[in-house]
């Protein structure tokens, strides 16, 4: 069979034709992916990765039978270890050796306060306010995107229009809710 068919299988609820993809599949896999992070134990957990995202996709749909299951596989394998790269790089840990003591003393560092608690809600009412004053399409797309967390492909099919209209939309309603808080003159920030 081949590895479509076997996809196709696993899809409909054939959980035999899974162990046939990861038992053809796993001996290069893992040899990629080890080839690229250079420590067994990491390459075990990014081999556990891949097929977890495999399993997901393909049992929720998203497999698409164009080009090859093997080369499907190393993109998931290569995306989730380019993820985990640029987490590394952005994570920085600072010793407290190599900061002043007055700077770990710092308010800023502190947890909020009940005070910063309340300006922070009522910020946030404004903005809620200021909201109804935009076009609801472009209300209803500040909204998904910010409150909601929906990416600008997944507003684009729940609102039926294009994924450059749904960002236009928000890039309207950015320049209007700037004006709105010059007119009204909100203050954001603290």
């Amino acid at each position: 069979m081949t590895d479509h068919e076997l996809v196709r299988l696993y899809e409909e609820g054939n959980d035999s034709a899974f162990d046939i993809l990861l038992a053809r599949h796993q001996g290069y896999l893992y040899s990629y992916i080890l080839f690229l992070v250079k420590d067994n134990d990491v390459a075990n957990d990014f081999f556990q990765d891949t097929f977890q995202r495999a399993i997901i996709a393909i049992r929720s749909h998203k497999y698409q039978t164009s080009g090859k299951f093997s080369a499907w596989l190393m993109r998931i394998a290569h995306n989730l270890i380019v993820d985990k790269s640029r987490e590394s790089e952005t994570s920085c840990t600072v010793r407290e050796s190599q900061v002043k003591p007055k700077a770990l003393n710092s308010l800023s560092l502190s947890q909020a306060t009940r005070e910063d608690e309340i300006i922070d809600l009522q910020r946030r009412d404004d903005i809620r306010r200021l909201l109804n004053y935009l076009p609801a399409s472009q209300r209803e797309v500040v909204i998904m995107r910010f409150y909601d967390d929906l990416s600008f492909k997944e507003i684009a099919q729940q609102t039926g229009v294009s994924i450059n209209t749904a960002l236009g939309r928000m890039r309207y309603a950015l320049i209007n809710l700037r004006k709105l808080i010059v007119q009204r003159q909100f203050s954001l920030v603290g």
